[in-house]
């Protein structure tokens, strides 16, 4: 357990990281928004596209190569964020097809 005692010095300090993620979190979203757009050309090029063309294998490796740049998360939660990611971008992907062929 840790001291729930905060100081101004650590209020501020709070702030400043918060301020931080926040940044991180711009840009993260903007990294996800790029990646659905790419992923949503990949899916109108596919025979089998969007939630029926998944390639588990290749999201396997892709979560391997992605846990050896950040360790701290692992395999297992990187798995979940990218089943979470792909699932977003696919959805978003076929509501948008379906969008592009309404009369």
């Amino acid at each position: 357990m840790h001291d729930q005692t905060t100081t101004p010095s650590t209020t501020h300090e709070i702030a400043r990281l918060r301020e931080h993620i926040d940044d991180v979190d711009a840009r993260l979203a903007e990294l996800l928004e790029q990646r659905a757009l790419i992923a949503a050309r990949v899916q109108r090029l596919k025979p089998v596209g969007y939630f029926a063309g998944r390639d588990m294998d290749r999201e396997r490796r892709l979560v391997e190569r992605m846990a050896r740049h950040a360790p701290r998360l692992g395999a297992d939660r990187l798995a979940a964020i990218m089943d979470s990611v792909i699932s977003a971008g696919l959805a978003a992907a076929e509501e948008e097809a379906a969008r592009q062929h309404r009369p």
